[in-house]
């Protein structure tokens, strides 16, 4: 699934390409105590909102298949500056998604709604993190907020 924010953006504003991952459609409503009670929807306006803050243009996808993730992951260079991805499940178990990371040639971020590494033993290992120019994780909606912002940090180093 995936939307384009409808306001007028120049050709110099970074592009950034926000992924989220299995299951982050059920947020709201899936494990609140764990991942809190904003819905995705919810996310996706307050990554709308910080991108116009920041002059940034987001395209917003959502895929509970790994191989749509792969691919959006694939086809960012030249369309992409960056991408902001939350790789969900994924994130402890896709060799895949960490090698189209890693090859695609734009830099990430990764973020997690949940500190990962507060859970359960096979969830604070990240596959994809080293692809990634940096990882926020533990600040419920706030992550992406944050990761956002590091992102932009990053592009501007550039």
């Amino acid at each position: 699934m995936m939307s384009n924010r409808k306001r007028e953006t120049s050709k110099k504003e970074p592009r950034i390409l926000v992924i989220h991952g299995p299951n982050l459609n059920l947020l709201g409503k899936r494990e609140p105590k764990v991942y809190g009670k904003t819905s995705l929807s919810k996310i996706n306006q307050l990554i709308e909102k910080e991108a116009d803050r920041l002059g940034i243009q987001v395209t917003i996808a959502q895929s509970n298949h790994e191989g749509e993730l792969v691919d959006l992951i694939g086809s960012a260079k030249g369309s992409y500056h960056g991408i902001l991805i939350n790789p969900a499940a994924y994130t402890h178990t896709s060799v895949a998604l960490r090698d189209a990371l890693a090859a695609c040639g734009v830099p990430a971020v990764e973020v997690h709604l949940s500190n990962i590494y507060a859970r359960e033993e096979f969830r604070q290992h990240s596959l994809t993190a080293p692809a990634c120019v940096g990882q926020v994780s533990g600040f419920g909606e706030a992550s992406y907020i944050l990761g956002l912002q590091g992102l932009f940090r990053a592009l501007k180093k550039r």
